[in-house]
């Protein structure tokens, strides 16, 4: 069992020739008593989730409020026209973590990783990763294992909670274990793949929760968009070699700090931020009649 970023490296390198995939999968094994089959057939079935939700969240069809849905088939079709400005792999991202996301808004199946509200980062840039390198079976499930090990350690550490921590422990936990899954997946160490981890936190600390009206909508959709890309620029950056100053754990530790020291009304309230502009406020009569 590890505990901290670091030894995840340690781990990872004594024992699991460097996969951190292999080494949550052993873990796994050892906290729940089952074998590895039987692992990967139960992260086999989330991966399939985490398909069907991009699919099936590219369309028009609006949310039970009618504050969002329809802006992945926007995307999607944005896509066909090659008038793009960003990457074509990082814009798929956005628009599976959109869809992804869009999804949960409808009340669809979807895969919490490692939660609802945060739930597209991980698959979006999976499968945008997966469309341009190929990834095989295996590959897609060994970057869903490292997003995990990723994921563990920050929920034991720090949150992964945006009633405790802010949007920072949600969508910037999402972003940060996608971006350390795909620095793994694309070759990196597991050191690189840790370094991703930092970055992305670093420039996600202090990102706060304030849903509008309450839902999981707005402005967390978009939010999972760019917490797709951040995770694609961090995995380069620390496949270039480049290394954050203040080491990974410290930085997990700093966000939950961070978290802690947040007012109240940006922790999920819908009591501060967007929620509480005028606009905010109009949509929240307009869906409860209050």
């Amino acid at each position: 069992m590890f505990y901290s970023l670091r030894e995840i490296v340690e781990q990872a390198n004594e024992g699991y020739h460097g996969s951190i995939a292999e080494l949550m999968i052993n873990t796994e094994s050892e906290l729940t008593g089952r074998s590895k089959e039987e692992i990967l057939k139960i992260m086999t079935t989330q991966l399939e989730v985490m398909k069907s939700s991009v699919q099936n969240g590219i369309s028009e069809k609006k949310s039970v409020s009618g504050l969002t849905g329809g802006d992945a088939l926007k995307l999607d079709n944005y896509l066909s026209t090659e008038r793009f400005l960003s990457g074509e792999t990082i814009l798929k991202a956005v628009r599976n973590a959109i869809a992804v996301n869009e999804v949960n808004a409808k009340m669809g199946l979807i895969c919490a990783t490692p939660t609802a509200g945060s739930a597209g980062c991980v698959p979006a840039v999976l499968l945008a990763a997966t469309e341009k390198l190929n990834l095989t079976d295996k590959e897609q499930l060994d970057f869903l294992f490292t997003a995990g090990a990723i994921g563990l350690v920050i929920a034991n550490n720090a949150s992964i909670s945006g009633a405790e921590g802010g949007c920072q422990a949600e969508v910037g936990s999402a972003s940060a274990m996608a971006a350390a899954a795909l620095t793994q997946i694309t070759g990196g160490t597991a050191e690189e793949a840790i370094q991703a981890v930092a970055i992305v936190l670093k420039n996600m600390m202090g990102l706060i929760c304030d849903p509008v009206a309450g839902l999981v909508e707005v402005p967390c959709i978009k939010r999972n968009a760019m917490g797709a890309t951040q995770a694609f620029v961090a995995a380069d950056m620390a496949l270039a070699g480049i290394q954050s100053v203040i080491p990974p754990d410290e930085v997990v530790n700093c966000m939950y700090q961070v978290g802690q020291a947040m007012p109240a009304i940006f922790r999920e309230t819908a009591e501060g931020g967007l929620a509480q502009t005028p606009t905010g406020k109009k949509l929240m009569q307009k869906i409860f009649g209050q």
